[in-house]
């Protein structure tokens, strides 16, 4: 195949040159991604100076979070109460007695055993337990004859019972979870639908437990709504001590409970519940995992989106680059001609064979550049430099692809001689 030819342009012997980038080429690639980085890290500084300290979670009695609950526990702090916060059962069960009040958080959380084991100890302890949202997996065990309802959206209700605490604090935001209860001894307020929302019923040694369909009058950005306030130190403030109960993944009796409680499921019929329990029902996932963990994602996410849009930018006009070496046209040639073969590419390497030559035979004659691969052109320029040609013109210079590599070696042969007679005429 040596009818084509390919020029590369030499590269003068003197001239060296890297393909590594230069610095300042690594500079201005690198450049906006460190800004990002910089300006990402200075925001994540500034969030953590500013919310250190105040972040330990919904229902905190530390956190000054929006959903926290620090504002309500300052307050019985100024009333002469004491707050003491705890993340195990045994803390929490050691803590209760007549003068303590002790209020479980995410009592749906806890696993069988463990109800039991709260129930156990707070039902001679003579003091008040608040469970906060209480659902039908945790009722049976923690509030016996205590039902639960379908639960209603957090709304200002009026309390409509003769509990004092209710009566004075009037309007609360409350709703959530509904009780029904048989035992008569005890204070049903703010119903919705004839179910009441907050429910008090009696407990042996002179003791109560409270139940509150939503914990939404603790958290910090509602306790100065209504009379949150008013019913939240009433109800927390009724003894000098509070044990406040944040339960935890990583309390040992959890895992403890979790093999001993099955085998007691199984007996009362009430496994399929432990199941949905253990994985925690009432919570969503979202609940278990610090807010931090949930900054830092939005951070990652819109690291990735400066990054990607830095990337994404608009090139620049294509640079035309010299060869780092200089390549022989024979080489060049050569490389192609393999690649045909390799393919079997007749048709491909016949195209460009014509074409080359039919490309060369129109500047010899004359003809427009434009016109060189028209056969209505160039065949009869063709032939009237070779009067005496007895070949098919058109069929040489436009014709099919060969059926084989013999027939592409004559086509070679052929287009070589065409150009050679019509150069020498």
């Amino acid at each position: 195949m040596t009818g084509t030819k390919t020029a590369a342009t030499p590269r003068p012997a003197t001239s060296t040159t890297s393909m590594s980038p230069s610095a300042q080429q690594i500079w201005r690639r690198v450049r906006g991604l460190l800004l990002a980085l910089a300006i990402l890290l200075a925001a994540g500084i500034a969030l953590a100076a500013v919310r250190s300290g105040d972040q330990h979670g919904r229902l905190d009695p530390r956190s000054a979070d929006p959903l926290g609950s620090r504002a309500v526990a300052e307050l019985l702090k100024d009333r002469g109460v004491s707050t003491r916060v705890v993340t195990t059962l045994a803390e929490a069960t050691e803590g209760t007695g007549p003068d303590t009040t002790l209020v479980v958080t995410q009592p749906n959380l806890l696993t069988f055993q463990q109800q039991r084991t709260l129930q156990d100890a707070t039902e001679i302890s003579g003091g008040r337990t608040v469970l906060l949202s209480p659902g039908p997996f945790s009722l049976d065990i923690l509030a016996p004859g205590v039902t639960a309802a379908a639960d209603t959206p957090v709304d200002a209700r009026e309390p409509r019972c003769s509990l004092p605490a209710a009566r004075d604090a009037g309007s609360v935001d409350i709703g959530g979870y509904r009780y029904a209860t048989d035992p008569p001894n005890g204070d049903a307020c703010y119903p919705t639908d004839g179910l009441p929302s907050l429910l008090r019923v009696d407990a042996q040694a002179g003791g109560d437990t409270v139940l509150l369909g939503s914990p939404d009058l603790l958290y910090n950005e509602r306790l100065a709504k209504q009379g949150n306030a008013s019913l939240a130190l009433q109800l927390l403030g009724s003894r000098p001590h509070i044990v406040w109960y944040l339960p935890s993944l990583s309390d040992p009796s959890a895992t403890e409970s979790g093999n001993g409680s099955g085998d007691d499921n199984n007996a009362d019929g009430t496994g399929g519940q432990g199941d949905e329990d253990g994985g925690g029902n009432e919570s969503s996932f979202l609940d278990l995992i610090p807010s931090g963990w949930l900054w830092g994602t939005l951070q990652l996410a819109l690291a990735a989106v400066l990054a990607a849009v830095w990337r994404s930018r608009r090139l620049g006009p294509v640079v035309a680059e010299r060869l780092p070496v200089a390549i022989r046209a024979s080489e060049a040639t050569e490389g192609r001609a393999r690649l045909y073969r390799r393919t079997n590419a007749r048709d491909r390497a016949a195209s460009v064979l014509r074409t080359e030559t039919r490309t060369r035979l129109a500047s010899l004659l004359g003809v427009p550049p434009s016109e060189a691969h028209t056969p209505e052109a160039l065949v009869p320029a063709v032939s009237a430099q070779l009067p005496d040609t007895a070949r098919d013109l058109r069929t040489l210079l436009f014709g099919p692809a060969p059926a084989d590599d013999a027939a592409l070696i004559r086509l070679t042969d052929q287009l070589d001689a065409l150009e050679r007679e019509v150069r020498t005429s």
